[in-house]
């Protein structure tokens, strides 16, 4: 069997959806042409501007949204015939989509379609008439027998034509939305029942008889409940849009120090947005990369050079309605039945760091609130994304000057030690004929230079290992070391986590872990504890290690003293390991009270997880 590509099913749908067109405003044209004098043209402009109302500002149902126009539509039949219902029914469902901004096909097939519905409807009602009369039915009770199956067969022919429109066309048109669609139909055909009953128990069987204030009256609660309904709805989904945004910025900081931060929020942006399709381009190091994408997006999109270049121009968000006149850059890059884009462009300082594509499968579909909240999320992954760029060029700094730290201490110690060796075991061999015990102390000074050269080259070989966290998680590698050091000493260590753990830049683990090894080392070498206590906990707003011993302490002023005239990882280089981190370190300590030492790490927009006890490598 042919398999229908979803170009013909979008053929087959404007097919379908331009002859429903044709025929219900031919219907509606000759309505027109069939008009009679208007006796009290108040009652009906007062009906327009209540079906105007109604049809503006639809009433929020389960699940949904539904205009309850049906009991005004009903009574316009009834006072004034089919040819003014179609001509006004029509007249403001297409004020409403213009006013809407909805692509030209819908503005006219949804008027025509509602107005065929209706007409459907009314064809039925001579075909019943004569088993209303059979039956020996009051007026009012006949009255609403009319109106139920009036209302029933226009819910049922304009739902089937709507539903055959979204069977032929391409998009997925699930069992579930269609569920969702016919319960939200079942709810306004509910209250519509409700207010036809009520029509006719409070005498409107008295058709001959027309009352403005009677009907002013009897449809502004229908008019003031919808206006107030769809008011509250705008207002909570604004909300519910304001409180996605929060979720999803602080979900992103959250995720900011790990490599795939970006992975995570699959789904969050087109759900926000309402959107089918997103792309994000980030500039890194002058070259443009893809970094994200969800959606109805075409794998393994390439971009020419050229077309990368014109985001780099782009300062503000770039609406393309519709992909045939043009669709931007990246068209290309989304399934063909993609058809509205929004080009956000990612600015810093003026700086174009990236680009956020948002798509939607129907032509005009974004309005001023969806680019808004584009832009706003748009600002705040470009801040993200600088500052995870400075995070990034910082640690580099940082590497590169470590390196070069190394290279000059082997450069001014272990070279010029071997230089001198070299230079006295050449004297020594000029000499060894002449002057032997001269020879001998010249070898046995350069032997001796040349052991503390083989020590230099290896604590630098061991400075140019793989780090404990590059192998492991910062909790994996204390853990570790926790048990080498029970191994040795003997020692006892209790090990306490608090809060959900996160993924840390490796600098950070480096500067935490450096923290914590040279801590318990003096506590055991120095401090003599019986007892060292360590807690890692992740807060809301930072990251706190702390080391607690009940050792004998010491001064913190002589320590500091001392530390200037030692060359090792002592206090003075903590905290120039936390300052490079933008930690706080504080270490708290008198002689014969223990020692603790605490070094606090910001992080920015960590939500604190319930606390997780654990109590590890207790001995």
């Amino acid at each position: 069997m042919k398999q229908v590509l979803p170009q013909q099913r979008e053929n087959y749908s404007k097919l379908f959806m331009t002859t429903i067109s044709l025929i219900g405003w031919t219907l509606i044209l000759y309505s027109f042409v069939k008009l009679d004098s208007v006796s009290d043209p108040i009652v009906l402009a007062l009906l327009f501007i209540f079906l105007l109302i109604s049809e503006y500002y639809p009433m929020p149902v389960w699940r949904g949204h539904t205009a309850i126009t049906f009991p005004i539509i009903y009574v316009l039949f009834l006072l004034y015939g089919f040819s003014y219902t179609a001509l006004i029914y029509a007249c403001a469902v297409l004020a409403v989509n213009i006013v809407h901004r909805r692509p030209l096909r819908t503005v006219f097939f949804n008027p025509a379609q509602l107005a065929l519905s209706f007409y459907g409807a009314v064809l039925l009602l001579p075909l019943i008439e004569p088993f209303l009369e059979k039956m020996p039915l009051p007026p009012i009770m006949e009255g609403i027998f009319e109106y139920s199956i009036l209302l029933a067969v226009y819910l049922v022919i304009n739902n089937v034509i709507v539903d055959l429109v979204l069977v032929i066309r391409p998009q997925r048109y699930s069992f579930k939305l269609w569920k969702h669609k016919t319960l939200t139909e079942l709810n306004s055909a509910a209250i519509s029942l409700v207010y036809g009953i009520t029509l006719y128990v409070v005498g409107s069987q008295n058709r001959g008889e027309i009352d403005v204030f009677a009907y002013f009256f009897f449809f502004s609660p229908l008019v003031g409940i919808s206006l107030l309904s769809a008011t509250i709805a705008r207002l909570k989904k604004e909300k519910n849009r304001l409180k996605m945004l929060f979720s999803i910025t602080t979900e992103l900081n959250q995720m900011l120090p790990a490599q795939d931060w970006l992975s995570a929020l699959s789904g969050s942006f087109n759900e926000l947005i309402g959107a089918e399709a997103s792309l994000l381009w980030i500039k890194k190091e002058g070259e443009w990369e893809l970094c994200f994408t969800d959606g109805r997006v075409v794998p393994g999109c390439v971009m020419q050079r050229g077309a990368l270049e014109e985001f780099e121009h782009m300062k503000h968000p770039i609406i393309y309605n519709d992909r045939k006149t043009n669709g931007g850059a990246a068209a290309d890059c989304f399934e063909e039945d993609v058809k509205a884009f929004v080009y956000t462009p990612l600015v810093i300082e003026n700086e174009t760091i990236g680009m956020f594509i948002i798509a939607r499968s129907r032509t005009k579909s974004f309005e001023g609130d969806d680019v808004q909240s584009i832009a706003t999320l748009a600002n705040q992954l470009a801040v993200i994304i600088k500052t995870r760029m400075l995070f990034t060029e910082k640690e580099k700094r940082i590497v590169l000057e470590e390196r070069n730290r190394i290279a000059r201490d082997i450069h001014d110690g272990v070279a010029q030690t071997l230089a001198g060796a070299v230079m006295k075991l050449e004297t020594a061999g000029k000499k060894f004929n002449r002057n032997p015990e001269e020879t001998r102390k010249l070898v046995d000074e350069s032997v001796l230079g040349l052991r503390d050269s083989l020590r230099e080259v290896r604590e630098s070989i061991y400075a140019l290992r793989p780090y404990p966290t590059e192998r492991a998680s910062l909790t994996e590698a204390i853990l570790r070391k926790i048990e080498a050091v029970q191994k040795e000493y003997q020692q006892v260590i209790e090990f306490e986590i608090r809060g959900q753990e996160h993924e840390l830049s490796p600098m950070v683990e480096k500067v935490l872990f450096d923290t914590f090894q040279e801590s318990m080392q003096n506590a055991i070498k120095h401090s003599q504890a019986s007892k060292i206590e360590l807690l890692l906990s992740y807060q809301s707003e930072h990251i706190l290690l702390k080391i607690k011993d009940d050792g004998r302490g010491f001064s913190l002023f002589h320590a500091m003293i001392k530390a200037r005239n030692e060359p090792h990882f002592g206090i003075l280089q903590m905290n120039d390991a936390a300052e490079k981190i933008n930690a706080t370190l504080q270490i708290d300590s008198k002689e014969g009270t223990g020692t603790e030492v605490s070094i606090t790490v910001p992080r920015m927009g960590i939500e604190g997880g319930s606390i997780n006890d654990q109590a590890h490598a207790s001995g």
